[in-house]
């Protein structure tokens, strides 16, 4: 099977409805997601999301792990329940078959190589404040970042460059940290604070903004 087949196959268990909500609550939640967690996120029963979620792992779109909730362990701790996170992998689809990745990848090395990093993130920056953004956390989760709120902070549980930013991390890195700056305003600010998961840059809005 091709790499277009694989991806087309993974992306054609998304079209039931209800497996395609449990992925969305699964790769949007913050840790690892049990069958009833999933199952009360889309209203069904637990039954019913262990079929649909046992579907998205068998497509390579989740992954399980097994861990006792309640902490312990030995006799009488009780079995290990099964948790779902998001897959690793990736999945592209272009209807033709288009090779943008490969253009990507060697203009990020011909950038790299001339040293234009300051070029590219004034150009980030530019488009970012091309785009007005009113409402920058809803620009982020349109732009795919995934924004959640964690102490106070506005964190971003996805990379949308992440292939990129792996072959080359400062340049990619320095480009999207530019960019949100550019779409911030009124009081909000950003800065690189990488987690072990996710887009390394971390937002700070104005005071009151966490709560709405």
């Amino acid at each position: 099977m091709s790499s277009d087949d694989a991806a087309l196959d993974a992306l054609a268990v998304l079209g039931d409805p209800v497996r395609r909500g449990l992925y969305r609550h699964v790769a949007a939640a913050q840790g690892d997601v049990t069958r009833d967690a999933a199952a009360d996120a889309v209203g069904v029963t637990r039954s019913v999301a262990a079929f649909h979620l046992d579907k998205l792992v068998d497509a390579g779109l989740l992954e399980t792990t097994f861990r006792r909730l309640s902490g312990r362990t030995g006799p009488g701790a009780g079995r290990p329940s099964k948790l779902y996170r998001r897959a690793d992998g990736e999945h592209t689809v272009s209807v033709p078959p288009r090779s943008y990745d490969t253009v990507s990848h060697l203009l990020a090395e011909v950038v790299e190589r001339a040293g234009l990093d300051a070029e590219l993130q004034a150009a980030a920056r530019a488009a970012g404040e091309a785009a007005g953004a009113a409402d920058p956390v809803e620009a982020l989760r349109e732009r795919g970042y995934e924004p959640y709120w964690d102490c106070g902070r506005l964190r971003l549980n996805n990379c949308p460059f992440h292939a990129l930013a792996e072959h080359f991390p400062a340049l990619v890195c320095g480009m999207n940290l530019a960019g949100i700056q550019g779409l911030l305003a009124g009081g909000w600010t950003a800065a690189m604070d990488p987690l072990p998961e996710g887009c390394c840059v971390a937002i700070e809005g104005p005071e009151g903004a966490a709560e709405v």
